[in-house]
């Protein structure tokens, strides 16, 4: 269990995941949370603080508190994106995230698909260091996504049982989705709608589809990617007919991809007509005119394989 856990990943992959997650909480900040920011308009006896809010304690926001813990998220955010000093920022967004969240939560509705953004951001800091392409492999790297993977599908599955818990069979056999398309649904919504019994069957898919979410730990590597690949377009199909997007949800489960293939400043680079860095460490010399005959293609160790990248022969490793 230890060694499934803790399976080596490359650095890369931790980088890209890393910039990823601090880029979104930035962005969560000025695009899908700002809202957080009128809280300060409510009185102050209409705060009810979550549990953790009440053991630890914390205060009541203040216009003041809001607006210290936004900019300082923001700037933060940014600065960690960079890769630099991965624990000190690190340690630093996951509290003042937990806290913006917790203000955000602390007025009757909690929102569930926050979850494996802040487990994301409670592991990422015990990562350590991590470039951008680096291709060696770190099994702390790996110990931090494989639990944001471990949250994400915690998410599915225990939201299936909270709708069994809370709605019984009668969320399976009800109204759940045709309330939900009159509330917020679009026009594809409203021809889903006219679909004879589809709704029912949708509502009997979701839930067995959030039952089985953790099968994906028991998938080959690429049909693992394909199984992610149909988390992502479930939500797709929930954006285009109720508008519920799931944001952070879907910014977690990146964890599940091999990130380290994106790499958007070496593109620009080959764009640009520029080299792209050396990332693995090892200078190359130039023995033209040296006499030197050219090393043979092959010649030397084999690379290692990248995460889910398949090699040769043989099957993909890597969560």
């Amino acid at each position: 269990m230890s060694r499934w856990l803790t399976e080596a990943v490359p650095r890369g992959r931790v980088a890209a995941f890393r910039t990823l997650i601090y880029l979104f909480v930035a962005a969560d900040l000025v695009i899908f949370t700002p809202w957080v920011r009128t809280r300060v308009s409510v009185p102050g006896d209409l705060y009810q603080p979550l549990l953790i809010g009440r053991l630890l304690p914390l205060p009541t926001p203040t216009s003041a508190l809001v607006a210290v813990i936004f900019w300082s998220l923001l700037v933060l955010a940014l600065l960690a994106a960079t890769g630099r000093a991965p624990r000190l920022l690190g340690w630093a967004v996951c509290a003042l995230y937990l806290e913006w969240m917790i203000i955000a939560m602390s007025y009757g509705k909690v929102d569930h698909d926050r979850f494996g953004l802040l487990v994301a951001l409670a592991v990422l800091p015990t990562a350590g260091r991590a470039r951008h392409g680096d291709t060696t492999r770190t099994e702390a790297g790996g110990w931090a996504l494989r639990v944001t993977q471990i949250a994400v599908i915690c998410t599915y599955f225990l939201a299936a049982w909270a709708k069994l818990r809370f709605g019984g069979l009668d969320w399976l056999t009800g109204s759940v989705l045709a309330r939900a398309i009159i509330r917020r649904g679009t026009e594809l919504a409203d021809l889903i709608a006219h679909v004879p019994y589809l709704l029912i069957v949708a509502q009997f898919g979701i839930v067995a589809f959030e039952l089985l979410s953790p099968v994906v730990f028991l998938l080959p590597a690429r049909w693992r990617l394909a199984m992610v690949g149909f988390f992502y377009s479930f939500h797709a199909v929930t954006i285009a007919t109720i508008t519920i997007s799931f944001a952070p949800h879907l910014a977690a489960m990146t964890s599940f991809l091999p990130l380290e293939r994106v790499r958007p400043l070496v593109w620009a680079r080959r764009l640009a007509g520029r080299p792209a860095p050396d990332t693995s460490g090892s200078t190359i010399q130039d023995t033209a005119g040296a006499g030197a005959a050219p090393e043979p293609v092959g010649a030397g160790a084999a690379p290692e394989p990248l995460g889910d990248q398949a090699p040769a022969l043989g099957r993909p490793v890597g969560p």
